[in-house]
């Protein structure tokens, strides 16, 4: 049985308790758009698991290497482009390998129809070819 990650299940003061910080440094988080938390019909962040792994690495980042938010915030846009561009170079390795199967098929196929041709020539008997 596996979880889904992405689903909402904490409120804030339960993430902050879990993260030892105040909920207002999320409510700040939030503000900068560092983190993303989905809201109830009433309003109230939610946060996954996902969310939460976030926010501790942005903890991570800022109390354990004094990275400022601004740097914070560097760091995660490359992470992004980092991630889309290894997704392009994925879908680029797929479309490769799909046009080299197409290609070593057309060279086989070429390959029959020579050995084909190859091998009539060889069936026809020798008085009925042309000379000139």
């Amino acid at each position: 049985m596996t979880t889904d990650r992405g689903k909402p299940l904490y409120m804030i003061g339960v993430v902050a308790e879990m993260l030892k910080v105040h909920p207002q440094t999320l409510r700040f988080y939030e503000k900068k758009g560092l983190v993303r938390p989905s809201r109830t019909e009433g309003k109230t962040r939610m946060y996954s698991a996902e969310d939460v792994d976030e926010i501790a690495r942005l903890l991570r980042l800022t109390r354990d290497l004094g990275v400022n938010l601004a740097g914070v915030e560097v760091i995660l846009n490359l992470q992004s482009a980092l991630n889309d561009a290894q997704e392009a170079l994925d879908r680029a390795g797929d479309y490769f390998e799909q046009m080299m199967k197409v290609i070593r098929q057309s060279v086989l196929d070429k390959r029959h129809g020579i050995e084909r041709e190859n091998a009539l020539v060889k069936a026809v008997p020798r008085g009925l070819t042309r000379t000139k």
